[in-house]
């Protein structure tokens, strides 16, 4: 079983169910991630239905240990991106689970 998904395996799924050709399901790949970033970054928050809410969150600035070398360094405030699943996905990811 393969652990990643590449946006060229995306391309080619698109391509190979629906038909269109690859530059098409190539652009549709694109603008769906595109309309997902920047409805997030406009928002700070993406519900998609039935699959999950994306949210953004601020970390703090704080200091952070080299387990190796001891060495303390500042690790700077960011922004990182937040998935919870919707009930729906969970409860079809452990219906598939229960099947194998």
């Amino acid at each position: 079983m393969r652990l990643n998904l590449t946006r060229k395996d995306l391309i080619n799924q698109v391509y190979m169910q629906i038909g269109f050709s690859k530059q098409i399901a190539e652009s549709l790949i694109e603008d769906f991630f595109d309309l997902i970033i920047n409805n997030l970054h406009q928002s700070g928050k993406l519900k998609l239905s039935k699959f999950g809410t994306f949210t953004i969150r601020t970390k703090k600035s704080r200091i952070g240990r080299n387990p190796k070398t001891k060495e303390q360094k500042t690790i700077t405030k960011r922004d990182v991106v937040l998935f919870k699943p919707s009930k729906e996905f969970k409860l079809l990811i452990n219906s598939l689970n229960n099947n194998v």
